[in-house]
């Protein structure tokens, strides 16, 4: 979808459909009335009819309104709220999206990015609307034999004065590449795990660099972990017919000098739990425990579509995890890149093993600062729910600066504390540390076990268990968060 930014009265342009917004009491804004007295009111006289009441999320098509160049007007309603919220402002975009998915125009005019919502400039608004546009779009239907439909819309134009054009068109190209950010996650999240497995994601990488100019990408191998001595990483995927890999990227597109960002993110391609293995039940979901890798290859293609002046490193921590006579067993202690020691009490705590050693490692490329990524523990999720990622670092100001990103991207994040009193319920009476810290406080222990291995720079670890992909029947999905969140915590630090 194609979107264009005009310096121009709604009502002059000619299109197949203009979106107009009414307030709930068939309330019209400024450029609604602009339409409407340009209609000679034709517009206010079929809303007393009362076929729309302005409600959020309703919507209502006329056709052929005289005086404008529209062939249809969309009205969507806005509720009755001076401002609106993200959540009021995201369901305004998804009725929109929704009605226009079965017309045949291939072009719309919008104007809802001038709606008044809380705490948001035009950038922000627009933003949310052109990112809620095409992520509302996506479709998975590789593996379907009956695709669907194509959409006939191609075109959008969002109006804006001379004085903003440059605000919506910058806020336009940042939603552009943060949505195919996401799609690619999506895309990863929901391919099958007989398909997607580690050697994959790390032609996927590959693919990435030959697409985009400006990253360089490097496999490590079974036999490269093992010379560096990643036990954990090693006994994670040691059950598997699909060996483990590594995948390192680094784009370079800040100064020579200037220290990398790194993001690592877990890239459990399958898991069953191991030798603990889970219930059979939605057990096909753990095709989503990439997620976190998923979203880390998401905002490199979001970067590079942008070509942001900054530095960056990306670790892939990738493994499926399976049982079998060469599974880890429970009870089985581990030597990790950084030296320490692990006793595995639950095989099925297993992205903290892949990521303990992949966090050891990052410390080679001397970053500002690492944030890792990975659906984590099902605790996070009975803490939080579906719509919030768990966050904790070791450094007030980088969790700060990507509490303000979350809330920038609408793409939220809580922090949880890492108090040492969680540390002691990690002790191991026969290694440095356990890699579970009992039925407590399950996403805090797992945070406090990465911590251990990420003292060297500043550090953050998002729990994305519950915000990664939609559960559960017809609807699941994956979600490509926190593609948003990512991106715009690196879209901060090129201002800074």
């Amino acid at each position: 979808m194609e979107f264009l930014v005009k310096s121009a009265r709604p009502e002059t342009l000619k299109t197949a459909t203009l979106v107009l917004a009414v307030g709930e009491g068939r309330k019209l804004g400024e450029t609604a009335k602009a339409v409407d007295a340009a209609s000679g009111g034709a517009i206010s006289t079929l809303l007393k009819r009362g076929d729309i009441a302005g409600k959020l999320g309703q919507t209502l098509l006329l056709h052929s309104v005289p005086a404008l160049k529209a062939e249809r007007v969309l009205l969507v309603g806005c509720g009755k709220e001076r401002e609106l919220s993200d959540r009021q402002y995201r369901k305004v975009i998804g009725a929109t999206q929704g009605a226009l998915k079965g017309l045949g125009g291939k072009d719309a005019v919008i104007t809802l990015h001038e709606l008044p919502v809380k705490s948001r400039d035009l950038y922000g608004k627009t933003r949310l609307l052109v990112e809620g546009l095409i992520d509302g779009g996506y479709v998975f239907d590789r593996f379907k034999s009956q695709k669907a439909d194509p959409r006939a819309l191609k075109t959008v134009t969002l109006t804006a004065d001379k004085t903003s054009q440059a605000d919506v068109e910058r806020a336009a190209t940042h939603a552009r590449a943060i949505a195919a950010g996401m799609a690619l996650t999506r895309d990863l999240g929901n391919l099958p795990p007989n398909l997607c497995h580690p050697s994959f994601m790390a032609e996927e990488a590959k693919n990435l660099a030959k697409a985009y100019k400006g990253l360089k990408v490097e496999v490590l191998d079974e036999k490269k972990l093992k010379e560096l001595g990643m036990g954990a990483f090693l006994a994670v995927g040691q059950g598997s017919a699909q060996p483990p890999r590594l995948v390192v990227l680094q784009y370079n597109g800040g100064k020579k000098d200037d220290k990398p960002y790194a993001l690592v993110g877990k890239g459990i391609t399958f898991d069953t739990g191991g030798i603990s293995i889970k219930p059979s039940a939605n057990m096909d979901e753990m095709k989503y425990d990439m997620c976190g890798a998923a979203s880390v290859l998401g905002t490199f293609r979001a970067v590079l579509e942008l070509q942001l002046p900054i530095n960056l490193v990306g670790l892939l921590a990738c493994a499926e995890n399976m049982p079998s006579g060469h599974a880890t067993r429970p009870g089985d202690i581990v030597t990790t890149l950084s030296g320490q020691t692990v006793e595995i009490l639950n095989t099925d705590a297993e992205g903290r093993l892949v990521l303990c050693d992949t966090l050891t490692y990052a410390e080679r490329f001397k970053p500002q600062a690492v944030v890792d990524i990975a659906t984590l523990t099902g605790a996070c999720i009975v803490a939080l729910g579906s719509n919030v990622c768990g966050l904790m670092g070791n450094n007030d100001g980088l969790v700060k600066q990507l509490l303000k990103a979350s809330e920038t991207a609408d793409d939220r994040a809580w922090q949880l504390p890492l108090f040492e009193d969680y540390h002691e319920l990690l002790e191991s009476p026969f290694a440095d540390v356990a890699n579970i810290g009992g039925p407590k406080a399950g996403t805090i222990t797992a945070g406090c076990f990465l911590s251990r291995f990420a003292k060297n720079y500043h550090w953050a670890h998002l729990d994305i268990a519950g915000t990664a992909w939609i559960s559960g029947g017809k609807d699941k999905n994956a979600t490509g968060r926190p593609v948003p969140l990512l991106t715009q915590y690196l879209l901060d630090r090129c201002k800074a």
